[in-house]
């Protein structure tokens, strides 16, 4: 296993935007698959003792993938993504925004930017996070970025898994 796996994890309030730089020991096709198939984003996405499950996902421009983070006690947080442009195995775009259990959107939401690259069998992902509202991006920044930072360790946790079978 690679130790020296890179995480960068920056905040610009002036651009209201988060970047996150993230190197994985796994080869590009399997995290593609993490960051972009219902069923493998639902064993990472929520921060423990968090799960996430997801209604419905038709990842294509257009799309939409509905899901919500459950508490152990049953609370749900909704939110719904629309996918707005897709490179197979090299970027994806969506709009994220909180949203009730009727998928009515809590707007503002955010913009995230993905892109994939590979080198030697460790993928690099990079996720550009732009805000609509500076207010929105302060509110949620603490439970975001510990939560973020979460998931990412259950990604690397599961890809871990994936990549010996």
């Amino acid at each position: 296993m690679n130790t020296a796996l890179l995480f960068d994890f920056t905040v610009d309030k002036a651009a209201k935007t988060v970047n996150i730089t993230r190197e994985f020991d796994a080869e590009l096709p399997l995290v593609w698959d993490a960051f972009t198939k219902s069923e493998l984003l639902d064993q990472w996405l929520a921060p423990k003792p968090m799960v996430c499950k997801t209604k419905y996902q038709d990842f294509k421009v257009g799309g939409k993938r509905f899901y919500a983070m459950v508490s152990p006690e049953g609370v749900e947080r909704w939110a719904i993504q629309e996918y707005t442009s897709i490179s197979p195995k090299t970027n994806f775009k969506m709009y994220n925004a909180f949203a009730d259990k009727d998928e009515n959107p809590e707007l503002p939401g955010s913009e995230w930017d993905h892109s994939f690259s590979e080198h030697n069998g460790t993928t690099k992902v990079y996720i550009s996070i732009y805000n609509e509202s500076l207010e929105r991006l302060e509110r949620i920044l603490d439970g975001f970025t510990i939560g973020m930072k979460m998931s990412l360790s259950n990604l690397e946790n599961l890809l871990a898994t994936l990549s010996h079978k």
